[in-house]
């Protein structure tokens, strides 16, 4: 994946910025010793840092389908790592070195993005933009300052060029069997038939004809036997149970009451 954006910044450089002139372009560290064997007009890409690109991390999983539009599996999105590279041009005179960083700017400066049609390997297959930065401010975190003085070397202008490239490589989660318009179907698993109601079963629970139950059960098929749950009367019923039961007449209702009260007026 890295090597791969060296190749594609290595041509977009070679065929527009850098057209028809004889500059290399490598990605060696520019120490003091490196410096010293230079003898021809040369651009350095040198990759300084590699970090995850916070900022645009997902959680969740992406979904993939099959041809029938179903999903088969689900993986996670891809993650996001900057590669970081310090750009410097050496020449014999410095007015050609700052000639050379504007038109490498100028280059860069038209995408937003690597050129798709420039994307070849595993970049070639990302379905998403491969995002780039140029010359932005640096992290707090660190100076060009500090690069410099831990390649031991002289400080020079550069340009600081951030790609963030995405990585698909994540686990693969099967995904279920999709559900239909008739439902799913239960059923037992790992259960002995012996433990298994029977009607044979529900027979023996029936009291008095349990043994003739068991014995025509025991040649039948297993069945599943559900049962039903007891009626639970409601508690006027209940109460007016026991009324009846005491000896009293139940309470009557409002309606009946004054129906009671007309009568023994009428009585009297």
């Amino acid at each position: 994946m890295i090597h791969e954006v060296d190749e594609v910044l290595r041509a977009l450089f070679r065929t527009e910025a850098l057209a028809g002139s004889q500059v290399n372009v490598v990605f060696d560290a520019p120490t003091r010793d490196w410096a010293a064997t230079v003898n021809a007009p040369t651009v350095n890409l040198y990759l300084y840092d590699i970090r995850e690109d916070m900022r645009r991390r997902e959680r969740g999983l992406y979904n993939e389908y099959d041809e029938r539009g179903t999903v088969v599996s689900r993986r996670r999105p891809p993650r996001y790592f900057k590669l970081s590279y310090l750009i410097t041009a050496w020449t014999r005179r410095p007015e050609d070195e700052h000639r050379l960083l504007s038109s490498l700017l100028s280059c860069l400066l038209r995408y937003e993005s690597l050129p798709p049609g420039r994307l070849t390997g595993e970049l070639a297959g990302a379905v998403v933009p491969i995002p780039l930065t140029i010359a932005l401010p640096p992290p707090e975190d660190r100076s060009f300052a500090d690069v410099w003085s831990a390649l031991g070397g002289e400080l020079k202008p550069s340009l600081d060029l951030v790609v963030s490239v995405p990585v698909t490589e994540s686990p693969v989660y099967a995904a279920g069997p999709p559900v239909g318009d008739e439902g799913l179907s239960l059923g037992f698993s790992g259960i002995p038939p012996a433990t298994r109601p029977t009607t044979a079963d529900a027979g023996a629970g029936a009291g008095a004809g349990a043994g003739a139950g068991a014995g025509a059960g025991a040649d039948r098929p297993e069945q599943t036997v559900y049962g039903r749950l007891p009626d639970v009367p409601n508690p006027a019923a209940r109460r007016a149970d026991r009324s009846r039961a005491a000896g009293r007449r139940p309470r009557p209702g409002i309606s009946s009451r004054v129906a009671e009260d007309e009568q023994d007026g009428a009585r009297e």
